[in-house]
């Protein structure tokens, strides 16, 4: 069974990087405004929007018109997205009549989706209307995701430009990047989804009569959406008796579609990738898995064309594959252990399917899972929260290193440049010589954002979480006590403050406390990232382009990416082990403890 997984993980990684060649040179020309085969089709609309929007394709910004120019868009997008939640009851396109979403979660929401995060903290099929998940979320989707890739490319002509004051111009980057590359990816994507039998339509939710009527016990929840307990902390629970089931319908294919390309992840539906509506078959799994993975390696290569060294891209590349591809296999080897709970009661297991669809099985759980939260995208096909102790642990971690190892669309790439001037600082200081990087000297300044956009995380992860752990606000909302709801809270400050999304679950996030937290968090990991990313950019643009000498430490050899991975790991483990060994480790070695192992 082990080497059957093998096969799976070497076939995904085979396929994702054969398309990361054709896939990064479409990109580098689109963004270098050259021909890329949809030209004559793409220009016309490119100019007309242009013409409607009067933006000068001539003119450039300066780094920090730039930035502001992306700030004011994003604002606009966050009101926007507020706005259409807060009135969807008066709105159409509401069959199921939904009311207005509270503030504090259409806040929460709003900051999710234009962050490129899509932590829900609600069920979409209970909550939001079809105008509401087209107009707001869908569409949040495309502009999240163009504007992640805009910031690259900006970071990218600072890299390469040469005494100048300009990195481009921002409503160019995100037009291009939403007409030349989702649009088009997304509408083929959408189109295969509905073949395999991924649902897309406007009609009422479907009522269907049970043969046999079904009764369950659900928990009691107050007026405030939180779970009542008894007298001895234990959740109350009433009988349910239900003999109808109500299939909910909708516009599902065109927001998957973009949700995987886009790393943005959230679901139509509350089960996400594990409904039947969303991934029904074999292969909408595996294509879902490969667009999670496709746009944030093939940007490396991008990377690589567009700064004249495409062995800079591939060394970048080659550090994110051999940190996921050991994180794959512990995660798929931690799950076919299984439970060890399982021993001492003599039950014959496969593994720990716990949380799994049995359709999808533990190897495709355990890739998407790695997978998802390296390149934050957060969608998932199965339940983190039932996982082992340790293979939680592979996905919470691969979120603490800051969503590098891939990432998302564009902010994934420039996140790891950051970490590539710092490893080129810290190298230079071990041979005494001013650090460089691609002919531009890394001084003062550039340290400093690149400090600040590796702090920042981390600070306001663990803060928040050390909030939620000692306040009644925190607290109350926590089911699991132990290790494991630790583990619960910190993934889900950790999800939000790194812009992944994916929840571990187990912990019930719709209370104000963890809607206003996170939503803050959601903005502080996303924009206090972007903004020293085109400082440092603006700085590098100005600078003048040195010739390389013998002493110049290169930069695309297996030397430097060693040095980027232990970097990398190195400011992962120092921040977040002391947490992590309250979470994850300690749950997993109590339970070797008690079991013998």
């Amino acid at each position: 069974m082990m080497s059957l997984g093998i096969y799976q993980v070497l076939l995904y990684l085979i396929v994702t990087l054969a398309l990361v060649k054709p896939l990064g040179w479409y990109m580098a020309q689109v963004y270098q405004g050259k021909p890329c085969g949809l030209n004559s089709i793409l220009s016309p609309v490119e100019r007309l929007i242009y013409r409607i929007c009067s933006i000068d394709p001539a003119q450039e910004m300066k780094w920090k018109s730039y930035l502001t120019a992306m700030l004011v868009f994003n604002l606009f997008g966050m009101l926007t997205v507020y706005l259409l939640q807060r009135l969807q009851g008066i709105l159409p396109f509401n069959p199921q009549e939904f009311g207005q979403v509270p503030p504090d979660l259409a806040f929460n929401t709003a900051a999710s989706f234009v962050t490129n995060t899509n932590w829900q903290a609600y069920a979409g099929e209970s909550t939001l209307s079809y105008l509401t998940q087209m107009l707001a979320l869908t569409v949040q989707n495309f502009l999240s995701a163009a504007t992640g890739m805009a910031i690259l490319v900006a970071m990218i002509r600072g890299i390469i430009s040469h005494q100048a004051e300009t990195l481009g111009n921002f409503w160019i980057d995100i037009t291009r990047g939403i007409l030349y590359i989702f649009l088009p990816l997304s509408l083929l994507f959408s189109l295969f989804l509905v073949s395999q039998g991924v649902i897309q339509n406007l009609k009422p939710y479907e009522k269907i009569n049970f043969l046999q009527n079904v009764t369950y016990q659900q928990p009691v929840i107050n007026a405030e959406g939180q779970a009542v307990k008894d007298e001895k902390g234990r959740a109350k629970t009433e009988t349910k008796t239900e003999t109808i089931q109500v299939i909910p319908m909708g516009p599902v294919a065109s927001q998957v579609a973009i949700k995987q390309l886009g790393t943005n992840g959230g679901g139509y539906f509350n089960a996400n990738s594990a409904h039947p509506f969303e991934n029904p078959t074999p292969w909408t799994n595996f294509l879902e898995m490969l667009a999670l993975l496709l746009i944030p390696a093939a940007s490396c290569y991008t990377y690589g064309l567009m700064v004249n060294n495409t062995r800079q891209g591939w060394a970048i590349l080659s550090a994110m594959v051999l940190i996921l591809l050991p994180l794959i296999f512990i995660n798929i080897y931690a799950e076919r252990i299984g439970n060890s709970k399982m021993i001492p009661l003599n039950i014959e297991s496969v593994g720990n399917m716990e949380g799994k669809e049995m359709r999808i099985g533990i190897t495709n759980s355990a890739i998407w899972a790695v997978a998802t939260t390296a390149t934050s995208n957060g969608s998932v096909n199965s339940m983190l929260d039932s996982f082992t102790p340790l293979g939680g642990l592979m996905p919470l971690w691969l979120i603490q290193l800051g969503e590098v190892v891939f990432g998302g669309v564009g902010s994934g790439l420039y996140g790891m440049l950051v970490l590539v001037i710092i490893t080129v600082f810290v190298s230079g200081l071990m041979v005494g010589r001013t650090p460089e990087y691609l002919g531009k000297k890394i001084e003062a300044f550039e340290m400093k954002m690149a400090a600040i956009a590796v702090l920042i995380m981390p600070f306001v992860v663990l803060i928040l979480t050390a909030l939620a752990v000692v306040t009644t606000m925190g607290l109350q909302s926590i089911t699991n006590p132990g290790a494991h709801g630790f583990t619960e809270v910190l993934y889900a400050f950790s999800s939000m403050g790194n812009n992944n999304g994916s929840a571990f679950a187990g912990i019930n996030a719709n209370t104000p406390f963890y809607n206003i937290a996170g939503g803050l968090a959601m903005l502080i990991g996303r924009y206090f990232i972007a903004i020293p990313a085109l400082a440092i950019a603006g700085s590098l643009a100005r600078k003048k382009i040195i010739p390389q000498t013998p002493g110049t430490l290169l930069t695309d050899t297996m030397l430097f990416v060693i040095l980027l991975i232990s970097v990398t790991i190195v400011l992962g483990a120092l921040t977040f082990f002391p947490a992590l060994s309250l979470g994850p480790i300690a749950e997993q070695l109590m339970m070797w403890e008690k079991y013998g192992h």
